[in-house]
């Protein structure tokens, strides 16, 4: 089952979310190694961007193995947007997402992200500009269903103008701003947005596994799923997601505990030769988060790695963890992020 957006057809309906500080270079790469399609990478401020700010060219750092590739866009100026989203466009990424979906008082406070629910003429213009600024690649926008209004209206207006301004597809998240990460994602009100719109809809929230894939798109009838913390630490869900979606009689994959240890290794490895060894032993205190999510007697590893830099005792500590688990332990599963 593919999906196309615009000029861009992906081989799988399954997306990766930008998610700041998560999905960078290495986890990229390991997500694709086992077996997801298509991502982007972290949002990127439009303001920062245009200014050339250094921290934000990192993090657009990409390689030949990590296509195709989707950009976000965070702003709410129409005229920085658009060129923010042309220099975008030039680096040769294959999509351009604006973001319309951060609920972070950081961000809203600004009007940026989810406050532009509260303001759709002005999303329009930010729309119709960065439209017109960009001339090859596809431009989406992700959203929640609403800002405080849980019914989906807002979503539901918000959409109608994207499409009427050329853009090639819609992701919503199904919560408000007001519910930032708390209760259950609104299937139904992604279900709204579909019924609104001919361009394609993608749908997020609570994807944690096929189960939850399944009663996302039968609810909503959403073309697309994006998931987000369910790929940190457990790369073989895109896999199982995608069988999940096309109908595939094959059992969801599990990782032995072999194989979980040298996928991490593999994580810390490519984060020392990309972003060097003092970023990484830094990096892994989060990423050995992930990957240790619902095992046993894992605060003892997450308090070793913290407590160093040393990338060869990092490694030491990893491979003896997970040497000593018993051979039954718990399949992967998303774990609990601060921002949640």
């Amino acid at each position: 089952m593919t999906l196309k957006i615009g000029s861009l057809e992906l081989p799988s309906t399954i997306i990766q979310s930008p998610m700041a500080a998560c999905t960078d270079l290495p986890f990229r790469l390991i997500a694709r190694e086992k077996g997801l399609a298509f991502s982007f990478l972290e949002m990127v401020s439009a303001q920062a961007l245009v200014r050339d700010n250094a921290k934000t060219r990192k993090l657009l750092l990409s390689s030949p193995e990590d296509k195709p590739l989707g950009a976000q866009l965070l702003g709410c100026e129409p005229d920085i947007m658009a060129e923010a989203a042309r220099i975008i466009e030039d680096m040769g990424f294959d999509l351009l997402d604006l973001n319309l979906g951060c609920p972070v008082r950081k961000v809203t406070g600004n009007g940026e992200g989810s406050a532009l629910l509260k303001d759709p003429a002005k999303a329009e213009e930010v729309f119709k500009a960065v439209k017109k600024a960009v001339k090859r690649i596809p431009v989406t926008v992700k959203m929640r269903k609403g800002f405080q209004d849980s019914s989906g209206a807002e979503a539901v207006a918000l959409a109608k103008r994207a499409e009427a301004s050329g853009l090639s597809a819609v992701t919503v998240h199904g919560r408000t701003q007001a519910q930032m990460y708390m209760g259950a994602a609104d299937y139904e009100a992604i279900g709204k947005v579909k019924a609104a719109v001919n361009i394609p809809v993608i749908g997020n929230g609570d994807v944690t596994g096929p189960d939850d894939a399944k009663r996302l798109r039968t609810v909503s009838g959403c073309d697309g799923i994006m998931i987000g913390r369910a790929g940190l630490g457990n790369p073989w869900v895109y896999r199982n997601l995608h069988n999940a979606m096309t109908g595939s009689t094959e059992p969801a994959f599990v990782p032995s505990v072999a194989e979980r240890r040298d996928t991490l290794l593999r994580h810390l490895d490519l984060e020392v030769s990309l972003l060097g060894e003092r970023q990484a032993a830094l990096n892994l205190r989060r990423i050995v988060v992930w990957y240790t999510a619902g095992l046993p007697r894992n605060k003892s590893l997450r308090a070793g790695v913290c407590r160093t830099t040393d990338v060869r005792e990092i490694r030491t500590m990893i491979e003896d963890y997970f040497n000593a688990l018993p051979l039954d332990v718990p399949a992967p599963c998303a774990p609990v992020l601060l921002s949640e």
